[in-house]
Protein backbone atom coordinates (compact mmCIF):
# COMPACT_ATOMS: atom_id res chain seq x y z
CA UNK A 1 0.00 0.00 0.00
CA UNK A 2 1.89 3.49 -1.46
CA UNK A 3 -0.27 6.27 -0.66
CA UNK A 4 1.17 9.88 -1.92
CA UNK A 5 0.48 12.98 0.37
CA UNK A 6 -2.71 13.97 -0.27
CA UNK A 7 -4.09 10.71 -0.38
CA UNK A 8 -2.46 10.61 2.85
CA UNK A 9 -3.99 13.80 4.64
CA UNK A 10 -7.38 12.56 3.47
CA UNK A 11 -7.14 9.12 5.17
CA UNK A 12 -5.38 10.22 8.47
CA UNK A 13 -8.13 13.17 8.40
CA UNK A 14 -11.02 10.55 8.33
CA UNK A 15 -9.40 8.61 10.98
CA UNK A 16 -8.86 11.55 13.58
CA UNK A 17 -12.46 12.48 13.10
CA UNK A 18 -13.84 9.07 13.20
CA UNK A 19 -12.28 8.61 16.81
CA UNK A 20 -12.43 12.35 18.03
CA UNK A 21 -16.18 13.97 16.10
CA UNK A 22 -17.74 10.48 15.78
CA UNK A 23 -20.99 12.39 15.96
CA UNK A 24 -19.97 14.63 12.74
CA UNK A 25 -18.31 11.38 11.24
CA UNK A 26 -18.98 10.37 7.89
CA UNK A 27 -17.70 13.41 6.65
CA UNK A 28 -19.20 15.40 4.10
CA UNK A 29 -16.56 16.17 0.95
CA UNK A 30 -16.59 20.22 2.88
CA UNK A 31 -15.97 18.75 6.40
CA UNK A 32 -12.72 16.97 4.63
CA UNK A 33 -11.50 19.26 3.40
CA UNK A 34 -11.90 21.49 6.44
CA UNK A 35 -9.94 18.38 8.24
CA UNK A 36 -7.35 18.16 5.69
CA UNK A 37 -6.75 21.84 5.76
CA UNK A 38 -6.75 22.35 9.38
CA UNK A 39 -4.03 24.88 10.98
CA UNK A 40 -3.56 23.03 14.08
CA UNK A 41 -2.30 19.16 14.44
CA UNK A 42 -0.95 19.00 10.80
CA UNK A 43 2.36 19.20 9.75
CA UNK A 44 2.96 19.99 7.04
CA UNK A 45 -0.13 22.68 6.91
CA UNK A 46 -1.84 22.17 3.80
CA UNK A 47 -4.14 24.52 1.42
CA UNK A 48 -5.88 21.60 -0.64
CA UNK A 49 -8.45 22.30 -3.56
CA UNK A 50 -11.38 20.30 -3.63
CA UNK A 51 -10.11 18.45 -6.70
CA UNK A 52 -7.12 17.38 -4.83
CA UNK A 53 -9.73 16.16 -2.03
CA UNK A 54 -11.75 14.61 -4.85
CA UNK A 55 -8.80 12.90 -6.71
CA UNK A 56 -7.56 11.13 -3.41
CA UNK A 57 -10.86 10.16 -2.63
CA UNK A 58 -11.30 8.47 -5.95
CA UNK A 59 -8.35 6.75 -5.85
CA UNK A 60 -8.79 5.61 -2.40
CA UNK A 61 -12.12 4.19 -3.22
CA UNK A 62 -10.80 2.11 -5.92
CA UNK A 63 -8.19 0.68 -3.16
CA UNK A 64 -11.25 0.12 -1.37
CA UNK A 65 -9.02 2.06 2.13
CA UNK A 66 -12.87 4.84 1.70
CA UNK A 67 -16.22 4.24 0.81
CA UNK A 68 -18.98 6.63 0.72
CA UNK A 69 -21.85 6.84 2.11
CA UNK A 70 -24.97 7.53 0.29
CA UNK A 71 -28.13 7.78 2.64
CA UNK A 72 -27.74 11.13 3.57
CA UNK A 73 -28.87 14.83 1.30
CA UNK A 74 -24.67 15.32 0.66
CA UNK A 75 -22.28 12.49 -0.14
CA UNK A 76 -20.34 11.54 3.25
CA UNK A 77 -17.11 9.54 3.57
CA UNK A 78 -15.60 6.84 5.98
CA UNK A 79 -12.24 4.70 5.65
CA UNK A 80 -11.70 1.30 6.46
CA UNK A 81 -8.52 1.28 7.41
CA UNK A 82 -8.65 -0.60 10.75
CA UNK A 83 -10.57 -3.39 9.00
CA UNK A 84 -8.20 -3.70 6.04
CA UNK A 85 -5.06 -3.73 8.62
CA UNK A 86 -6.58 -5.62 11.48
CA UNK A 87 -5.70 -3.03 13.82
CA UNK A 88 -6.15 -2.28 17.39
CA UNK A 89 -7.69 1.00 18.59
CA UNK A 90 -4.23 1.93 19.91
CA UNK A 91 -2.71 1.01 17.05
CA UNK A 92 -5.11 3.17 14.40
CA UNK A 93 -4.49 6.63 17.14
CA UNK A 94 -0.52 5.88 16.61
CA UNK A 95 -0.85 5.47 13.06
CA UNK A 96 -3.62 8.06 11.91
CA UNK A 97 -0.95 11.01 14.22
CA UNK A 98 1.94 9.90 11.94
CA UNK A 99 0.10 10.29 9.28
CA UNK A 100 -0.82 13.77 10.26
CA UNK A 101 2.05 14.81 11.89
CA UNK A 102 5.08 12.89 9.96
CA UNK A 103 8.13 11.10 12.53
CA UNK A 104 7.37 11.38 15.79
CA UNK A 105 8.99 10.23 19.25
CA UNK A 106 6.91 7.64 21.46
CA UNK A 107 6.90 10.89 24.04
CA UNK A 108 5.49 12.82 21.56
CA UNK A 109 2.71 10.67 20.52
CA UNK A 110 1.56 10.43 23.77
CA UNK A 111 1.43 13.72 24.53
CA UNK A 112 -0.49 14.04 21.15
CA UNK A 113 -2.60 10.95 21.30
CA UNK A 114 -5.26 12.22 24.06
CA UNK A 115 -7.81 12.83 22.05
CA UNK A 116 -7.62 9.56 20.16
CA UNK A 117 -6.54 7.20 22.77
CA UNK A 118 -5.36 7.13 26.12
CA UNK A 119 -1.75 5.68 26.49
CA UNK A 120 -0.89 5.03 30.60
CA UNK A 121 2.41 5.71 29.90
CA UNK A 122 5.44 6.25 26.87
CA UNK A 123 6.26 2.37 27.49
CA UNK A 124 2.67 2.16 26.31
CA UNK A 125 3.49 3.69 23.18
CA UNK A 126 6.66 1.69 22.72
CA UNK A 127 4.87 -1.61 22.73
CA UNK A 128 2.17 -0.26 20.23
CA UNK A 129 5.24 0.85 17.71
CA UNK A 130 7.40 -2.69 17.92
CA UNK A 131 4.09 -4.53 17.25
CA UNK A 132 2.98 -2.15 14.25
CA UNK A 133 6.91 -2.23 13.15
CA UNK A 134 7.32 -6.49 13.72
CA UNK A 135 4.31 -7.15 11.60
CA UNK A 136 4.92 -10.87 10.10
CA UNK A 137 3.68 -12.43 7.30
CA UNK A 138 0.60 -14.36 7.45
CA UNK A 139 1.00 -18.39 7.13
CA UNK A 140 -2.20 -18.00 5.04
CA UNK A 141 -0.80 -17.68 1.49
CA UNK A 142 -3.85 -15.73 0.14
CA UNK A 143 -3.83 -13.01 2.64
CA UNK A 144 -3.30 -9.65 1.37
CA UNK A 145 0.39 -8.32 1.74
CA UNK A 146 -1.36 -4.31 3.25
CA UNK A 147 -2.66 -6.95 6.42
CA UNK A 148 1.01 -8.41 7.37
CA UNK A 149 3.54 -5.79 6.23
CA UNK A 150 5.43 -3.66 8.78
CA UNK A 151 3.43 -0.19 9.33
CA UNK A 152 5.91 1.34 11.23
CA UNK A 153 9.72 1.89 10.93
CA UNK A 154 11.90 3.46 13.56
CA UNK A 155 14.36 5.75 12.17
CA UNK A 156 18.03 6.94 12.77
CA UNK A 157 18.69 8.96 16.07
CA UNK A 158 18.63 13.08 15.46
CA UNK A 159 22.04 14.27 16.90
CA UNK A 160 21.32 15.62 20.54
CA UNK A 161 18.06 13.87 20.63
CA UNK A 162 16.76 11.10 23.71
CA UNK A 163 14.32 9.31 21.85
CA UNK A 164 14.00 7.68 18.22
CA UNK A 165 11.76 9.14 16.21
CA UNK A 166 9.11 6.84 14.51
CA UNK A 167 7.44 6.89 11.09
CA UNK A 168 4.69 5.39 8.93
CA UNK A 169 5.33 2.91 5.48
CA UNK A 170 2.16 3.67 3.87
CA UNK A 171 3.67 6.42 1.48
CA UNK A 172 7.02 6.59 -0.53
CA UNK A 173 9.13 3.58 0.65
CA UNK A 174 12.37 5.01 -0.90
CA UNK A 175 11.65 8.22 1.21
CA UNK A 176 11.13 6.29 4.51
CA UNK A 177 14.26 4.61 3.64
CA UNK A 178 16.12 7.74 3.29
CA UNK A 179 14.62 8.99 6.82
CA UNK A 180 15.45 5.52 8.46
CA UNK A 181 19.28 5.68 7.18
CA UNK A 182 20.30 9.43 7.92
CA UNK A 183 19.63 11.26 10.61
CA UNK A 184 18.86 14.91 10.14
CA UNK A 185 20.76 17.63 10.40
CA UNK A 186 19.90 19.36 13.59
CA UNK A 187 20.72 23.41 14.81
CA UNK A 188 21.97 23.81 18.49
CA UNK A 189 19.56 23.22 20.99
CA UNK A 190 17.52 26.48 21.56
CA UNK A 191 15.57 27.23 25.27
CA UNK A 192 12.13 25.32 24.16
CA UNK A 193 14.36 22.40 23.18
CA UNK A 194 16.18 22.55 26.71
CA UNK A 195 12.95 21.18 28.41
CA UNK A 196 13.04 18.30 26.94
CA UNK A 197 11.08 16.78 23.86
CA UNK A 198 8.87 14.85 26.49
CA UNK A 199 7.68 17.88 28.41
CA UNK A 200 7.74 20.08 25.11
CA UNK A 201 5.34 18.07 23.43
CA UNK A 202 2.85 18.04 26.42
CA UNK A 203 2.98 21.86 26.33
CA UNK A 204 2.26 21.65 22.90
CA UNK A 205 -0.72 19.06 22.86
CA UNK A 206 -2.15 20.98 25.91
CA UNK A 207 -2.27 24.38 23.55
CA UNK A 208 -3.55 22.13 20.57
CA UNK A 209 -6.28 20.84 22.47
CA UNK A 210 -7.80 24.13 23.82
CA UNK A 211 -7.24 25.52 20.25
CA UNK A 212 -9.22 22.24 18.78
CA UNK A 213 -12.40 22.31 20.89
CA UNK A 214 -12.93 26.06 19.89
CA UNK A 215 -12.48 24.88 16.35
CA UNK A 216 -14.82 22.16 16.52
CA UNK A 217 -17.12 24.44 18.78
CA UNK A 218 -17.27 26.38 15.46
CA UNK A 219 -17.64 23.56 12.98
CA UNK A 220 -20.53 22.23 14.84
CA UNK A 221 -22.11 25.72 14.88
CA UNK A 222 -21.78 26.44 11.05
CA UNK A 223 -23.04 22.96 10.61
CA UNK A 224 -26.26 23.39 12.44
CA UNK A 225 -26.83 26.77 10.44
CA UNK A 226 -26.39 24.84 7.22
CA UNK A 227 -28.64 22.11 8.66
CA UNK A 228 -30.92 25.07 9.34
CA UNK A 229 -30.86 26.42 5.91
CA UNK A 230 -30.99 23.39 4.26
CA UNK A 231 -34.34 22.76 6.18
CA UNK A 232 -35.87 26.09 5.17
CA UNK A 233 -34.72 25.08 1.67
CA UNK A 234 -36.53 21.82 1.12
CA UNK A 235 -40.20 23.42 2.52
CA UNK A 236 -39.61 26.73 0.30
CA UNK A 237 -39.08 23.62 -2.19
CA UNK A 238 -42.15 22.07 -1.25
CA UNK A 239 -44.18 25.35 -1.07
CA UNK A 240 -43.21 25.60 -4.23
CA UNK A 241 -44.60 22.51 -5.96
CA UNK A 242 -48.08 22.76 -4.07
CA UNK A 243 -48.31 25.66 -5.42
Amino acid sequence: MTLDPVQLRVLGSLIEKEIATPENYPLSLNSLISACNQRSSRDPVLDLTEDQVRQALHALEEMGIVTPVRDARVPKYEHRLRTILNLRRDEIAVLCLLLLRGPQTPGELRARADRLYSFDGIDQVQATLERLASRTPAADPNAAPATTEPLVVMLARQPGARENRFAHLLGDPAQARQLQESPAQTAPPSAAQAIGPTALAELEARIEARFEARYEARLEQLAERIQGLEARLDLLEANAAQA
